[in-house]
């Protein structure tokens, strides 16, 4: 391959890459591009690491999978593509979550460079964490629509994942908006999905049936997408949304009971994703919750008010009448365009996510903050993705010569800036947080609570989100005292006591370590009278986000609601735009150039 040309690559170069072995961890829309690239540029040993399967909606960008290749593991099928570039690579493929305990952090030192192409928070945390306690260089990469970038993460160098706060979470993979929601936003975000499939332009990856091939799902759920017959010319026929929705002429009450009543029952039918989460509950259009209810009292605007699921089902059957009308009045092949800013289309997408809310126990949002969350969703595009991964490559070139300095953050622009430039480098490496509870040399943290209220169930829950820990143990410093286990039975006859009941007091320090991450951190306990949940901060004035703006009601163990981070009081959902999973919001002294953070996908489909 090119590392073998003559003439290509220096003497040094050659030879460091002949003696390298490179995680990836992903193989989405980046991780497909970057196992392509490393195969063709020689690298000899590498191991691919991703749960999921491959969905329809994945074939149109994820290049190294075909339709023959729906249900089966993305990993492996990226592995054999992969492997036709180029035989003579040792590629392993590992259909597993990285967050595993099989991959510690003696199995990330086997390598010479970590290559992320993740789609979500928690797993980038713990693979960042990884690779801190392994001194592994980690190359970090995202896109958003036609932005992207690439950051060098080495320990004591640069800063890391987590040097600075993040807000929360927005882009989730395409399983969890058509199968599982947990959040207001997975049913906004399926909502103008909708709006699409019946109104505005198909898109392939905006499908709002329920997903066969989700990994939670049963085992052989996702070949079941290609059980439709083929036609002469190979193509799987089906009848689209469009097309069925407009043989029934669009009629309200034959929509609402297919999408709220038929596909709820299918996905009741998917037995192994309700096993540790509360099931949804189908509706019947002629039996809604608040059907001979007034409408709710409210003293503010109109548009803040939260309507009923009866209110959002007679909204849906008139702004669905209403958007017919105006899609009938347009030229054979035309369609609609979603905006904010016209009333049927904004109707529609806020009486559909409700509904939805509701069918998952989700919290229902008014009219107004579904507009400020629905008008920044950013698409995925595949040439975004192909650059940041020839961008990430040549980084992990420079890291085998050794030339870590010249590996600086490199973002992609939409469009070229003053300069002319589209790549835009950072000038120096990005120091690391001096602050940050995860990297610095001696880490710490405060957690402002009310002791008299938090229970050592609400603080095993605060360290797991607000500080990201998979199995944290805590132990009262100075004394030895452990008051939090990771190990099943030790302390869970505490569970129901408040901190100050099992001898917590203000200005209380704890040891918290995460074997499995290998990560060790000091929480110092902060008395709030006021505080009705948890909150971090890292000193006295700069609160720390959560991961999370608001607890799903429909947890994972299907109980109620546990207590989580409360919210700053200048956070507001009409701050929020679609662009990762996570955009950086700077609290501390930022570099020259704002950090963006970005996924891979913004729905990255399963």
């Amino acid at each position: 391959m090119v590392a073998r040309v003559a003439g290509v690559f220096d003497e040094k170069l050659t030879e460091a890459i002949a003696n390298s072995k490179v995680l990836v961890v992903g193989a989405g829309g980046i991780g497909c591009e970057i196992l392509k690239n490393l195969v063709l540029t020689g690298f000899p040993n590498i191991e691919i690491i991703d749960l999921d399967t491959i969905d329809v909606s994945n074939l149109n960008r994820q290049f190294l999978f075909h339709k023959e290749h729906v249900g089966k593991s993305k990993a492996q099928v990226a592995k054999d593509s992969a492997l036709s570039f180029n035989p003579n690579v040792n590629i392993v493929a590992h259909h597993d979550s990285v967050i595993s305990n099989d991959y510690g952090v003696s199995y990330f030192k086997q390598f010479n460079i970590v290559m992320n192409a993740l789609d979500n928070r928690v797993a980038r945390n713990h693979v960042n964490r990884m690779c801190l306690a392994a001194d592994v260089p980690l190359v970090e990469t995202g896109t958003a629509g036609y932005a992207g970038q690439v950051e060098l993460i080495k320990r004591g160098l640069t800063q890391c994942y987590e040097c600075l706060p993040k807000a929360p979470q927005k882009s989730f993979p395409g399983c969890t908006i058509r199968n599982t929601p947990s959040e207001p936003i997975h049913c906004i975000v399926w909502a103008k999905h909708l709006f699409n499939q019946l109104f505005g332009e198909e898109d392939p990856d905006q499908n709002v049936s329920p997903d066969t091939a989700d990994p939670e799902a049963a085992g052989d759920a996702g070949a079941s997408a290609l059980n439709a017959k083929e036609s002469e010319t190979g193509n799987v026929e089906r009848k689209s949304t469009r097309m069925w929705a407009a043989d029934t002429n669009y009629d309200p009450e034959k929509l609402f009971s297919k999408l709220f009543g038929d596909d709820i029952r299918y996905l009741l039918s998917m037995e192994n994703l309700w096993k540790k989460r509360r099931p949804p509950t189908p509706l019947v259009w002629d039996n809604l919750p608040g059907k001979d209810d007034s409408p709710a009292k409210h003293s503010g605007l109109p548009d803040q008010r939260v309507w009923s699921v009866s209110e959002c089902a007679k909204i849906f059957a008139t702004s669905c009448k209403a958007l017919e009308a105006d899609l009938k009045s347009r030229a054979d092949g035309d369609h609609l365009v979603w905006d904010k800013d016209e009333k049927s289309a904004m109707d529609f997408v806020t009486a559909c996510a409700n509904v939805r809310a509701h069918i998952f126990n989700i919290p229902l949002k008014s009219r107004f903050e579904i507009k400020s969350m629905a008008g920044n969703i950013i698409p995925a595009i595949a040439t975004a993705n192909a650059i940041v991964a020839g961008l990430a490559v040549l980084r992990a070139q420079n890291i085998l010569k050794g030339n870590i300095e010249v590996c600086t953050s490199v973002y992609l622009r939409p469009k070229v800036n003053h300069r002319g430039q589209l790549f835009v480098p950072e000038k120096t490496l990005t120091t690391p947080n001096p602050k940050c509870f995860v990297c610095a040399p001696k880490a710490e943290v405060a957690l402002a609570c009310n002791l008299k209220q938090l229970t050592l169930k609400d603080l095993n829950t605060a360290l797991k989100e607000g500080l990201n820990m998979q199995a944290p143990d805590a132990a009262v410093e100075g004394k030895g005292l452990v008051v939090l286990s990771s190990e099943p039975g030790e302390t869970d006859h505490n569970n129901h006591k408040t901190l100050e009941q099992i001898g917590l007091n203000d200005g209380c320090a704890l040891l918290v370590d995460d074997f499995l991450q290998n990560f060790e951190v000091r929480v110092r306990l902060q008395q709030e009278d006021d505080e009705k949940s948890w909150r971090l901060v890292t000193d006295m004035d700069a609160p720390m986000p959560e991961p999370k703006e608001d607890k799903p009601t429909n947890g994972a163990n299907g109980s109620e609601p546990k207590p989580g981070p409360s919210r700053p009081k200048d956070d507001s959902d009409s701050d929020m735009e679609i662009i990762e999973e996570d955009e950086g919001v700077e609290t501390t002294k930022p570099p020259k150039r704002r950090r963006i953070e970005m996924s891979d996908e913004v729905v990255e489909l399963c």
